[in-house]
C-alpha cells in the first residue's frame, strides 16, 4: 500500500509540475508586450481627448512615451515613474488620475546592450542600431543612456477644442529646447514600417534628463527660464551622440486599446 501511495503522490506531483510549465512559459512570453492607447493617426487629426488614466496605464508598462489629455506636453515613463514635460521645459510628475489620448508602454527588461563609442548624428545612430537588430519586422523597446553632446527636443502646449490637427500645433506653437552636454535617458521604440497606420514607424524617442545643464534655455516662446537643477526633456528631434549605451528588448506582441468616445468615432482616419 505504501508503494502505491508513493506512486500516486509522485504522479500527482509530476502532473502539477507539468501543468504549471505552459502557464510559466506564457507568462514569460507575454511580458514582452507593447501596449498602446489609441492610434497615432487619431492623434494626428486632433483626437486629444483623454481615454485612459495613468493609473490604468501603469498596469500595462513601466517604460514608454506619449502625451497628456489635450496634447499637454510630452510624456516619458521610466522605471515606473511618469513625467510630463511642458513647454516651460520642466518635467512634472504625472498623477494617476490624469488621462492620456495616446501612449505606448511596456515592461522594459533589456536583452542586450550596444556600446556605441563613436561620435555620430541621430541618423547614424539609427543606422548603427539597425545593423545590430536580428529582424526589422518586430517592435523593439530601446533605452539609451549617457551624456549627450547635443540634443534638440520639443514640447507642445495644451490645446483647446475644437482641436487643431497635430501638424498645425507643431508648426505654430511647439517650443524647442537645445541642450548641450546633458546627462539623461532616451526612452523609445523602433517599430516596423507596417505600424505606420497606427504608430510612428521607425525610431521615436522622448528624453528625460538626470540634471538639466546650467545655462540652458528653451527657445521658441520668447521667454528665458533657467533650467538648472531641474529635470527636463521632450520629444527628440535631433542630436549628437558619443560613447552611449543602447539597451534593447525585442517585443513579441503589441496590444492596442481603441478609444471609446465620439471624437474617435467621428474622426477621418483614412
Amino acid at each position: 500500500m505504501k508503494l502505491k501511495q508513493y506512486l500516486w503522490i509522485g504522479l500527482l506531483v509530476m502532473v502539477l509540475i507539468l501543468s504549471g510549465l505552459p502557464v510559466y512559459s506564457q507568462q514569460s512570453f507575454y511580458k514582452k508586450v507593447g501596449f498602446q492607447v489609441s492610434t497615432f493617426g487619431a492623434l494626428s487629426v486632433g483626437v486629444y481627448d483623454g481615454v485612459a488614466t495613468f493609473g490604468d496605464i501603469k498596469q500595462q508598462g513601466d517604460f514608454g512615451l506619449g502625451t497628456i489629455e489635450g496634447l499637454d506636453g510630452e510624456l516619458i515613463a521610466l522605471d515606473g515613474k511618469f513625467y510630463q514635460v511642458k513647454t516651460n521645459g520642466v518635467a512634472y510628475p504625472v498623477k494617476d488620475e490624469m488621462k492620456t489620448p495616446f501612449a505606448a508602454v511596456t515592461f522594459f527588461r533589456k536583452e542586450r546592450t550596444l556600446h556605441l563609442k563613436e561620435r555620430m548624428t541621430y541618423e547614424l545612430l539609427q543606422q548603427a542600431i539597425d545593423q545590430q537588430l536580428p529582424s526589422k519586422n518586430l517592435p523593439y523597446a530601446i533605452r539609451i543612456q549617457g551624456i549627450f553632446p547635443y540634443l534638440k527636443v520639443r514640447s507642445v502646449p495644451k490645446q483647446k477644442p475644437p482641436y487643431p490637427v497635430l501638424s498645425d500645433v507643431i508648426s505654430h506653437s511647439q517650443t524647442i529646447f537645445e541642450l548641450r552636454n546633458v546627462q539623461g535617458t532616451l526612452v523609445g521604440f523602433r517599430l516596423p514600417q507596417y505600424f505606420k497606420s497606427m504608430n510612428t514607424a521607425g525610431y521615436h524617442f522622448h528624453l528625460i534628463t538626470s540634471d538639466a545643464p546650467k545655462g540652458s534655455r528653451p527657445k521658441g516662446d520668447g521667454a528665458e527660464r533657467p533650467l538648472r537643477e531641474r529635470k527636463t526633456g521632450g520629444h527628440l528631434l535631433d542630436g549628437e551622440f558619443f560613447n552611449t549605451d543602447a539597451e534593447i528588448e525585442m517585443l513579441h506582441d503589441w496590444h492596442i486599446a481603441l478609444p471609446n468616445n465620439a471624437s474617435f468615432e467621428r474622426a477621418t482616419l483614412d
